[in-house]
């Protein structure tokens, strides 16, 4: 399970760095899941034999789970407060939009989403929406709340990230990055040095690559928690 897991790893670094997995998206996505398939089938198939277990590093693997560690957790975004932010030097959000803010397929903001946008505007805290959605969509759902936003951000990929930074004029250690995946919004946050916090997806539905995500959180998750690096129950 750790090499599968750090397989992926492996990978999404390579996509983050590489200028040809990035132009050939849909590619490196299909080479991604052949080599997985492959991993769990000869798994399986050596399942049962007698072989002597090689010990991996435990240093090595708990470097590759930081990448994936948020600074905090939370049920949900409204729970996060001014306050709490302020006492921890933090001037600026970065949050992600679809099952973080609003369910994936929810148009608008909810009442009371809208409130607690108003709320850290009062208390000077500058909030920005960084989705890997498309401009439709993030454009119809930001505007008419006054949020600045970055639509096909293509994280984890941490130029969006950069720009967001620029744009609210922050430093990383003045900004944090609320998200509902590990391996977009807290593997990009992370990558940069920035403060994240994950929250529950608001849905549990999801599209065909979040959902293939999601299983890689899961087992990224068990991980952890496994080795005593989180707490929480999701």
């Amino acid at each position: 399970m750790i090499s599968l897991c750090m397989m992926w790893v492996k990978f999404i670094h390579n996509f983050a760095d590489n200028e040809f997995c990035r132009k050939n998206f849909f590619s490196c996505i299909y080479l991604s899941k052949f080599v997985l398939n492959r991993a769990q089938k000869l798994g399986m198939m050596r399942k049962g034999r007698k072989k002597v277990q090689k010990q991996r590093p435990k240093g090595k693997v708990i470097v590759v789970l930081h990448y994936f560690l948020p600074s905090q957790f939370a049920k949900r975004v409204l729970d996060i407060t001014p306050s709490e932010l302020k006492e921890k030097g933090i001037k600026g959000i970065i949050t992600d939009l679809d099952n973080t803010l609003v369910e994936w397929d929810r148009p608008s903001a909810t009442p009371e989403l809208t409130e607690w946008f108003e709320k850290m505007k009062r208390e000077g805290i500058k909030v920005m929406i960084v989705s890997n959605n498309n401009q439709k969509r993030v454009q119809s759902f930001a505007e008419p709340l006054g949020i600045p936003f970055i639509f096909e951000a293509r994280k984890p990929l941490t130029r969006a990230f950069q720009k967001a930074l620029a744009m609210m004029q922050l430093g990383k250690d003045e900004v944090v990055v609320i998200g509902d995946q590990l391996l977009t919004d807290v593997l990009g946050g992370n990558r940069l040095g920035l403060n994240t916090i994950l929250v529950v997806p608001v849905a549990q539905t999801d599209g065909l690559w979040t959902r293939f995500n999601r299983k890689m959180e899961r087992k990224i998750l068990n991980m952890m928690r496994k080795k005593g690096m989180i707490y929480w129950e999701e």
